[in-house]
């Protein structure tokens, strides 16, 4: 008896918009998930031996690159952050679309300041320093896991990288957006060593790969 197919999913909006196209490749999860009350992690799959565990977002990448689980959804922007070697993201689900951005105080942009070293606080540490790098800008980067607007307002740093999606988060705390990072969209992962031994890995990478074509095309 084969063990079973472990598939990490991120907690939050992107995992909101995978269930139906997750539904469309027959991994569907039990009654318990949709539970607001229940407290569990991993859960059963109606009619399959697949398990469905929900983490937060970073840890879908290194539950997968690890080997602990065989798939995953997550976006493109924890991909890019992480880098993993052991990581390969076959499948533009084409869902989750926002993107990664600085942002500054409006004061701030409109005097628009050339300095060749900045503090930025973000979540995102790698692609940070690489774009600020591009720039000849030695960024300090400051690691927030939320709350990232208020920072410049606090002293904290001059500018933010954080996901932008309708950008009113940013207006609301006096912030702007003055440069876009990376487009991010929601991406199927897998392991590439279980995608080499497991035959229902690449099984499951051609459902969805065939799913997305499929609603592209409609």
């Amino acid at each position: 008896m084969s063990s079973a197919l472990i598939f990490a999913v991120p907690k939050g909006r992107i995992l909101d918009e995978a269930l139906p196209l997750m539904a469309s490749a027959g991994i569907i999860p039990e009654a318990g998930f949709s539970d607001k009350s229940n407290r569990a992690l991993s859960f059963a799959c109606e009619g399959s031996d697949t398990r469905i565990i929900r983490v937060r977002a970073f840890d879908v990448a290194t539950f997968v690159a690890h080997g602990a689980a065989q798939l995953g959804i997550v976006g493109s922007d924890v991909v890019e952050e992480f880098a993993y070697s052991d990581l390969y993201a076959p499948v533009d689900l084409d869902i989750g679309h926002c993107r990664l951005s600085v942002a500054e105080p409006v004061a701030n942009s409109a005097a628009n300041p050339r300095a060749s070293h900045l503090r930025v606080a973000s979540k995102y540490p790698n692609l940070t320093r690489r774009h600020f790098e591009g720039m000849g800008v030695q960024a300090e980067v400051v690691k927030l896991n939320g709350a990232m607007e208020l920072a410049p307002g606090l002293g904290l740093a001059s500018r933010i990288v954080d996901l932008v999606s309708t950008g009113r988060t940013l207006k609301d705390n006096g912030l702007v957006e003055t440069s876009r990072i990376l487009d991010v969209s929601a991406r199927l992962i897998v392991n590439r060593a279980a995608l080499k031994t497991d035959e229902r890995v690449g099984q499951l990478v051609a459902a969805f790969r065939s799913l997305v074509g499929e609603a592209r095309a409609a």
